[in-house]
């Protein structure tokens, strides 16, 4: 590995804490009846374990119930046992693990939720060559599908992708599809998007390229579905069922999320990493959608995997 090719740290960091700070900026232009998000610094230290983060947290607005948009980077002079239980080469090695992680819950039913990860781990022995990768994406879950903003997500999905390797997009939409489902209620959590992670190849250069590509294209796929359905007049029932479906998404996130485990296994800051979880929700016994209805449609023709792009130009 050549020298320009060494993980650059520093740069991951300044770029994550830009795109917080674009992605907030955003977020507050929608918003009339809040100053803002609340900003928490906070910085931890501890035996074999410290970090510093920035936490930002958007609550009871008037277009975001809330929304949270967390940076952290913490340093540890060792991962746990059942950290590295599937990675054994990382055992034995001091680490760093950088990111910004998101979760945008809206008020209103017709503006769906959203989630993006962008994130850097890099583990180090002296004597021996760095491991390290990046990962993240983003996703969507709408309460009440609209084809015409799944089609607009999944082609800013692409766009992201368009510079990296051939048949990215693909590859990390079907990613996407696999992981965010949920197979004790065997249901996608919502319409999918982009993952990806591991990714080491073909050097640090062209990968962390592609994460600012990926962490630059949030915005463009979610600002336009905030600003076309946050008028959308609603009623209790689509309320009701908004907070029924919020129950899938906190199911997904204390079971499954590899980054809601990693971050409680290596001693991360428990608020920042629970920030993700709605804050009302509801779940009922065995309820299912009147057959013919909006929330009906919402099992039968989205929350399941989808060529979005293939099928609008079909």
């Amino acid at each position: 590995m050549n020298h320009q090719e060494q993980p650059d740290i520093t740069a991951v960091r300044d770029y994550l804490l830009a795109i917080q700070e674009r992605i907030c900026l955003s977020l507050e232009g929608e918003e009339t009846s809040v100053d803002g998000f609340i900003v928490d610094r906070w910085q931890r230290s501890g035996e074999g374990l410290k970090g510093d983060g920035l936490t930002r947290v958007l609550a009871d607005g008037e277009i975001f119930e809330q929304a949270g948009v967390n940076f952290s980077h913490v340093r540890g002079a060792g991962l746990p046992p059942a950290a590295t239980a599937q990675r054994p080469e990382l055992a034995g090695r001091s680490f760093e693990a950088l990111g910004v992680s998101l979760v945008i819950h809206p008020r209103n039913p017709y503006v769906p939720t959203s989630h993006a990860n962008i994130r850097f781990f890099i583990a180090e022995k002296e004597g021996c060559d760095p491991v390290w990768w990046f990962g993240g994406g983003f996703d969507m879950t709408p309460y009440y599908g609209f084809e015409e903003d799944a089609v607009h997500w999944h082609r800013t999905a692409k766009k992201a992708c368009e510079h990296f390797s051939e048949g990215s997009y693909q590859r990390y939409k079907k990613w996407c599809d696999d992981y965010f489902f949920l197979p004790h209620r065997q249901e996608q959590r919502g319409i999918g998007g982009l993952f990806f992670d591991d990714l080491n190849k073909p050097g640090f250069n062209e990968c962390f390229t592609f994460l600012r590509s990926v962490g630059d294209h949030y915005i463009a796929a979610y600002q336009p579905i905030v600003k076309r359905r946050k008028e959308t007049p609603y009623g209790e029932r689509e309320r009701d069922f908004q907070l029924y479906r919020r129950g899938r998404y906190v199911e997904f996130n204390l079971v499954y999320d590899r980054g809601t485990h990693f971050g409680l296994q290596s001693g991360g800051r428990t608020e920042s990493i629970l920030m993700s979880l709605p804050p009302l929700v509801k779940w009922r016994y065995d309820w299912q959608p009147e057959p013919g209805s909006p929330e009906a449609s919402l099992y039968s023709d989205f929350i399941r995997p989808r060529e979005w792009l293939e099928e609008s130009t079909a």
